[in-house]
């Protein structure tokens, strides 16, 4: 018996071999899309899958993740496409503070919305200009299928979204939902992943930086993270996980030197960053200041970037 038969996948050909699934196949030769639909597409599990153990030999980095026994199906968009926007409702279903300046908002869509990780989505609110925000997990990891996290930052003494939640906006409000929009998203492959976040910025850069520790485990990464009042660094728990998970090179900066811990660097996030390189896929998500200094830099190095710069 012939230890290789073929699988049409999208239309082209997939070769497989003796005791290896046909998704595994179709991810290796990136037939289908590596992420996943819902929760599982931020990486939601109890810890990163380990490499294939028999890679095949024109592949170096073959890369599966475990997917929980519940996990959903995987989504079948090819890699690096974006899918056309659509629209969904649904309503608040929690709010809660994270940090001084920082609020949580968990909308339940009546239907799941396909997204990859690092993609935005434009949220309405009757009353509230239209924002574009970035869908994300808890800070411990958890999310539902049909659940849009959201990191918001909270300005007091200004009229914004954040300050609304709870009073004029409570539970149960209803919300629009349009994306998945945008170009940040993440993208397996390539060389070292760079992962730089300003204040709410670190919403998308979460979702990615764990979604890569499941499809991607042995790929380097680096991640710097910063807000401007060291209170505000509200990441700590996912920072644990990251690091939990292999992540060596975990920085924290803050502008404001009140109550910096020792483990806060201060000065610009753009100054905490390693030397970059041709290889390296840099994602990065501020103030515009922030975006164009390490845009600047990774322009220098030749690095691919991703930017995603935040509402003012």
């Amino acid at each position: 018996m012939s230890a290789r038969c073929s699988l049409v996948v999208n239309g082209k050909a997939v070769r497989i071999s003796t005791g290896e699934t046909p998704v595994e196949a179709a991810l290796a030769e990136g037939m289908i899309g590596s992420g996943l639909n819902g929760a599982a597409a931020f990486g939601q599990g109890g810890g990163p899958a380990a490499r294939r153990a028999k890679p095949r030999g024109h592949r170096a980095e073959s890369l599966v993740p475990s997917l929980p026994r519940t996990a959903p199906t995987l989504c079948a968009t090819p890699a690096l496409q974006a899918g056309a926007p659509v629209r969904r409702s649904g309503t608040i279903t929690d709010i809660r503070p994270l940090g001084p300046h920082v609020v949580e908002m968990v909308v339940t869509v009546t239907r799941r919305l396909d997204i990859q990780p690092g993609h935005q989505v434009v949220v309405t609110i009757h009353g509230h200009e239209p924002l574009t925000l970035s869908p994300t997990l808890r800070i411990d990891g958890a999310a539902e299928l049909n659940e849009l996290v959201f990191h918001l930052p909270l300005h007091p003494g200004e009229a914004c979204l954040a300050s609304a939640l709870g009073e004029t906006v409570p539970r149960g409000t209803d919300v629009k939902i349009e994306g998945p929009v945008g170009r940040g998203f993440y993208r397996p492959g390539g060389g070292r992943l760079v992962l730089v976040a300003a204040e709410t910025g670190f919403a998308p850069i979460w979702s990615i930086a764990r979604a890569a520790r499941y499809i991607e485990p042995a790929r380097d990464v680096v991640l710097v993270a910063g807000a401007r009042d060291p209170l505000d660094l509200y990441m700590r728990p996912s920072l644990d996980w990251l690091r939990a998970t292999g992540i060596g090179r975990i920085v924290l900066v803050a502008d404001r030197s009140r109550q910096r811990p020792p483990d806060v660097r201060p000065g610009p996030l753009s100054a905490h960053l390693p030397p970059l390189r041709t290889t390296d896929v840099v994602h990065v998500v501020g103030d515009a200041s922030t975006v164009g200094a390490v845009e600047v830099l990774a322009a220098a190095a030749g690095a691919r970037c991703y930017p995603v710069l935040l509402a003012p």
